[in-house]
């Protein structure tokens, strides 16, 4: 399976473990990484010392490549950065910011560029900044979110038309068939992120997986746009979110003050399903059961040419 993608990260199978808060430490990224796809930790929940350490324990479990996730526009991020170029990770994907502050620095260090993006517009403009490939991520995705509410199915084409680059669909993937239509649409791999959360070697809480796979269509929304738009489970800590908009009291110093610090530790790492903020995306409907993930990628390969075999008899 050939893209532009596995020969620029040189990896079996075209798709990428999201980097999430959480979720995404050694013990996931090793996995996917040695099950031939790219492992990326997710940074965002990381003092750079801790990502130190979990660099070096990706380093110990593994001889594939893998990355780290940055979120930009997190305060950390400049020694996130420097802790990356010191322990010579081969792929960052940055996310929530402006792509220009880090892509040439990295690159100069031989590392490998991929941005984040929830429009043509920024993907253009991404790709004119120099960056290796572009994640185009429809708003179905979990956690941080585009203001844009663009759905995946539009996104996709929309970015590939616009840039020469390679693209990488995210957003409401989390099956082979989803995986096969992302492909048909002009992306070069996928990156899902919370079919990754359900499994094994995920770092969140057991009662977090719990809840993933229980989810039903709806029981997800795009909420605190007025901070950053951020898609999580309906739970009593979303009922509160709910009654300031209700009261038209959903002021951006209202909704910093009930949000408070460590909201998603509380409910994604440490499993307080009523006070926590438990982010996923709105594929989760789809996840029906918490898995390795040598066998989700099993399932999403066998589904992937099942998919192509049923197309090419049309």
């Amino acid at each position: 399976m050939k893209t532009r993608i596995t020969e620029l990260f040189g990896i079996q199978y075209p798709i990428i473990q999201g980097g999430m808060v959480w979720a995404s430490g050694w013990q996931l990224v090793t996995a996917v990484s040695n099950a031939g796809g790219l492992g990326l930790l997710g940074s965002g929940s990381m003092s750079s010392e801790e990502l130190r350490a979990q660099i070096r324990q990706c380093k110990a479990h593994t001889v594939k490549p893998f990355g780290v996730n940055v979120p930009i526009m997190y305060e950390n991020s400049a020694h996130t950065m420097e802790v990356i170029m010191q322990e010579h990770v081969p792929i960052v994907f940055t996310s929530a910011g402006n792509p220009t502050l880090w892509t040439a620095q990295l690159q100069e260090k031989g590392i490998k560029v991929v941005h984040v993006v929830s429009s043509s517009k920024f993907a253009l403009k991404a790709a004119q900044i120099g960056v290796d490939a572009i994640v185009a991520e429809g708003f179905e995705a979990g956690g941080h979110n585009g203001r844009e509410e663009t759905t995946s199915l539009v996104l996709i084409p929309e970015v590939c038309k616009t840039v020469n680059i390679p693209v990488i669909a995210a957003g409401g993937i989390a099956t082979g068939e989803a995986m096969y239509a992302a492909m048909a649409l002009g992306a070069e791999g996928i990156q899902m992120g919370s079919r990754f959360v359900a499994t094994e070697e995920a770092s969140v809480h057991p009662l977090f997986k719990k809840e993933v796979i229980k989810a039903k269509e709806g029981d997800t929304i795009l909420t605190l746009k007025e901070l950053s738009p951020v898609r999580l489970l309906k739970n009593k800590f979303y009922g509160q979110i709910e009654t300031l908009y209700n009261k038209q009291e959903a002021t951006t110093e209202n909704l910093k003050q009930l949000l408070g610090k460590g909201r998603t530790r509380l409910g994604m790492y440490e499993g307080n399903l009523d006070e926590g903020e438990l982010e996923i995306g709105q594929v989760s409907s789809l996840i029906h059961e918490v898995k390795s993930v040598s066998a989700v990628f099993e399932d999403i390969l066998q589904e992937f040419e099942q998919t192509k075999i049923r197309m090419q008899r049309i």
